[in-house]
Parts: C-alpha cells; structure tokens; sequence
C-alpha cells in the first residue's frame, strides 16, 4: 500500500469494512454475528427484514446458535442486559405499521438499542436524524440543492432525499434521535409520514409513498419532558418503550464491564487483569447517590443533580483504563477513577460539592476495604 495513511471503504457501497473507524456502526462491528444469524435464521421474515424478528432479539439478548447447522456454536454476544420482554415488544412493534419510541432518562441505552435494532433489522443504521434545537424541517422531509435548484427549476434531481424519505423509498428503518429537544413544529412535519406513510413533495405535485419494510425508531429523554413535549397526534403514531436503569446492581456492573471491554478494544488499551474491583466500586457509588440511600439500606443520602447513568459509569471507567494504561502500570487502580467520579458528580459546583463531600465522610470512610477510594477522592476534591 502506498500513500500517508490508510484506506478505508464503506461496506454499504460494496467494499469491506471500516477497518480504522474509531467506533464502526453496528452492522459492520458485528457483521460475523449478523451473518450466522442470517445463515441460522429459517423462520418467517417481514418484508425486507434480514432477520425474522426472533433473530433479531436474540441478536439483541445475546444467545448461541445451535451446533451443526448454519452458523452453529456462533456466541452472539448481548447487545443490551435488560428485560427480554420489553426487547420482543420492541421488535414485534417494528414489524407492525406502528413507530417505535424508546423512552428513558439518560444512560439508559436508547440509542444503542436503537442502533443495533436498525442494524440488524435492514442492515443498515446510518439513515438517522439527530435531534436538536436548530434540527430544521429539511432534516426530517426533504431539502434542495440550490445552485440546481436556481439553474433547472423544482426536479428529482435537485432534491435532497432525507434519511427519512430514503428510508420510505427503499424500505428501511429510519431513526430519530432525542425527538423531544426538535421543535414541536418539526416534529409534527412525522405525524403524515407515520399515519398515512407518505411524504408530500408539493413543489413537484408528487409524493414519496413507504414500501413495505419502512418504519422508524425515536429515542427521548425523559428529562427532556417540557422541552418541546410531543404532541397527543404524534405520540398516538408511537408505540412507547420505556428501557429501564439496570435493576441490579451485578446486572450494571456487567454492562459497564462488557462495554469497557469493547471499547478498550477498539482504543488499544491493554486489559487491566484487576479492573472488576473498581468497576463495582464505580457502579456501588453511582447507583448509592442516584437512589439516595447506600446498598445496605441503612443510610440515607443527598443525591447530586446529575444522572450518574450507567453509560456515565462506563466512560469513567475507560478513562481510568487510558490513565493506567499510558501513566501507570496498566493496573486499574482507584486513583484512576477518582477523577472522572468527580466529574460526574459534580456538576453544580455549589450543591454537588457539598453531597459529594457528605458521601465521602459519611460512606466511604467507614466503608471496609475503600481506604485508597476515599484517600484517592480526598486528593482529587481538595
């Protein structure tokens, strides 16, 4: 190979794999998985669907196929560590006409279930509308090309499909990230999208009609409720989800772990052989602030202002595997993780300083075995 840096290609337009991609969608970092499902998978598909929806849950849920068919003694590995139930209702629903919305405060994996539901449903989780305050209508219809727009006139060919009006004409699954912080006028731009399952294109007198296989998935806070809360007419085109903080505490613990694997991986960190003891110390301190009383039940406490979701537990943790792993000895140890446990908690400096000192001296002083813990958080909160 010549040249200053690798070569990468799509797999979508018809070459391998992202190899080099800092975080590879989800159909090409488990294409393997995907693949000896798809070749295991003898059970009806909805139109256009690459897996029946029992294939996709349990690329979901995680599982092993059967040895000597297809695929056999394939792991598939657990995309989400929750209730299965909620998981089936969440594809069953995407083989319906009806929208799905997943709904959860944040942390909660609403956007990775929704990427990996994409993935494994059309192979494809690209064709996404990311929310925000200035997300215009364009990004959820149509736009235009306006130098050809000026230079021919209103035509197919200066059109601007959306992801959404993409994912109507090829029969995909659209997604539709933190719908509620899009204006409540642009959101309703979904309600004829979602009901009647066209797209009006009046400047050409057309319209862009789904073909079987088309729906789309939205996530939402639900902190976010008041923001631009959705309208009774859209939230009747939705059928809700509501993905649920880990219940247990062994249950966060191993998602933490599972995903910290995954990312140190794709990083280059080493593994750290001693890394479990502070991932639970992690997840016993998030899960004790965010519930207000410690695990034994005998302590109330004051609960910071912030989520302390497990996707923030994670990110404290691989960061505490980059410090080890560049200035220590590759051993995760709790100096590596106080830092990003501060942060997390704190964020208004002059009432989360004071909850955070509390917990330090009221818990973790006492607590047996914590000494470094708390020595290391007295260094970094000084």
């Amino acid at each position: 190979m010549c040249g200053g840096g690798p070569v990468t290609t799509d797999s979508r337009a018809g070459g391998t794999a992202q190899q080099s991609a800092l975080r590879p969608h989800a159909e090409d970092a488990f294409a393997d998985e995907l693949r000896a499902l798809a070749a295991a998978d003898d059970r009806p598909r909805p139109e256009r669907w690459r897996l029946s929806p029992w294939a996709v849950s349990m690329y979901l849920l995680g599982g092993e196929l059967p040895a000597g068919g297809p695929g056999g003694g394939t792991v598939i590995t657990p995309k989400y560590v929750g209730p299965r139930r909620l998981v089936e209702v969440a594809v069953s629903t995407l083989a319906t006409d009806r929208a799905l919305l997943l709904l959860g405060v944040p942390g909660t994996a609403k956007t990775w279930v929704s990427e990996h539901l994409a993935a494994a449903v059309s192979g494809d989780s690209t064709l996404l509308v990311q929310g925000t305050a200035g997300t215009a209508e364009e990004a959820v219809r149509y736009g235009w090309n306006y130098a050809q727009l000026l230079a021919e006139g209103p035509s197919r060919a200066a059109l601007v499909p959306s992801p959404v009006m993409r994912a109507m004409a090829e029969g995909r699954t659209a997604r539709v990230e933190e719908l509620t912080r899009i204006p409540a006028d642009v959101q309703d731009s979904l309600i004829t999208v979602l009901s009647e399952k066209t797209l009006p294109i009046p400047e050409l007198g057309e319209e862009i009609q789904a073909v079987r296989g088309f729906n789309l998935i939205a996530t939402a806070n639900d902190r976010d409720r008041g923001v631009n809360e959705l309208s009774s007419a859209l939230r009747r085109r939705f059928n809700t989800v509501v993905l649920p903080l880990p219940e247990t505490a062994e249950a966060e613990v191993d998602i933490v772990a599972r995903r910290v694997d995954q990312l140190g991986r794709s990083l280059d960190l080493p593994a750290s052989a001693d890394g479990a003891a502070e991932i639970r110390r992690v997840v016993t301190v998030f899960r004790e602030l965010r519930d207000g009383v410690t695990a034994d039940g005998r302590t109330r406490i004051k609960s910071p202002s912030g989520t302390l979701s497990t996707a923030e537990a994670i990110s404290v943790v691989t960061g505490g595997m980059a410090l080890a792993a560049h200035f220590g000895d590759g051993v995760l140890r709790a100096g590596d993780v106080a830092a990003g446990v501060l942060g997390a908690v704190v964020r208004d400096p002059s009432s989360d300083r004071v909850v955070w000192q509390e917990y330090l001296e009221a818990v973790v002083r006492e607590r047996d075995g914590w000494k470094d813990f708390y020595r290391a958080c007295r260094e970094v909160s000084a």
